[in-house]
């Protein structure tokens, strides 16, 4: 409800502020007709958030097989994890517009060079959130280790499952930021997709129908990151149980 209140003072101040006539339309076009936009153009933009959603998807399955295939090879190689996490570190300050161009001369106008740049995107908050794989408790290894547990064993039945709510609100940063990469991968070479429809409804001056754009991306990341909480939820429930107290 909160929410919700935030965000028609936010809407119903924007449409003041367009509708005194500040700023031109096709800078800053006013909420009633980015609605408007959303409802004519809705088959455009539907066909065009199918395709989006797609990369999306796939992108985000690729960044977590091969961030959490990465944070296990770290996990059991100390040699490995001196060597290649400062990397993972550098790589992070490289500008993802950079890389872009690059990647889709290498693979050409597919989908293989945007699921790379969603991946790479979404690849570094999966890894480094699954450093909690580290810290499970040194007692609860103790106990398995004299219970003659294999290696494989303690990392199955005492680190993973210690690790999964870090591996969860990782999951859950990273599709924040995918459509983020979904955009800048269709910028540097698409032709379709909402980041495609964006590049190119603002140079025929549809600044409407690009903020419609935005819209739906918005909602759709708000969507997977609501399912992701909702898979917490499930899946590792006693992370939101209340202590119980005379106090509760």
């Amino acid at each position: 409800m909160i929410a919700f209140a935030i965000v028609a003072a936010l809407v119903g101040g924007w449409e003041i502020y367009a509708d005194a006539g500040a700023v031109d339309d096709f800078i800053l076009p006013a909420p009633s007709q980015i609605a408007t936009a959303l409802w004519d153009d809705r088959g455009l933009l539907w066909s065009n958030l199918l395709v989006t959603a797609q990369e999306v998807g796939l992108g985000i399955l690729v960044a977590l097989v091969l961030g959490f295939l990465l944070a296990v090879a770290l996990h059991f190689s100390g040699a490995l994890r001196r060597g290649v996490y400062p990397l993972l570190v550098a790589s992070q300050a490289v500008p993802i517009v950079i890389i872009a161009p690059l990647l889709v001369v290498w693979f050409g106008f597919g989908i293989v060079p945007k699921l790379a740049i969603i991946a790479l995107v979404c690849f570094f908050p999966v890894v480094v959130t699954l450093d909690a794989l580290r810290s499970v408790d040194p007692d609860q290894l103790k106990l398995m280790r004299t219970l003659d547990a294999s290696r494989w064993q303690a990392f199955r039945w005492a680190e993973a499952p210690a690790a999964l709510p870090a591996a969860l609100s990782g999951a859950k940063i990273a599709v924040a930021v995918a459509v983020i990469g979904a955009v800048f991968a269709e910028y540097a070479g698409s032709s379709d997709g909402l980041g495609h429809l964006m590049l190119q409804a603002i140079p025929q001056l549809e600044t409407a129908r690009a903020y419609a754009a935005v819209v739906l991306l918005a909602a759709f990341a708000v969507l997977l990151f609501s399912a992701l909480a909702l898979a917490e939820r499930r899946l590792v429930p006693w992370t939101h149980r209340r202590p119980e107290g005379p106090d509760r």
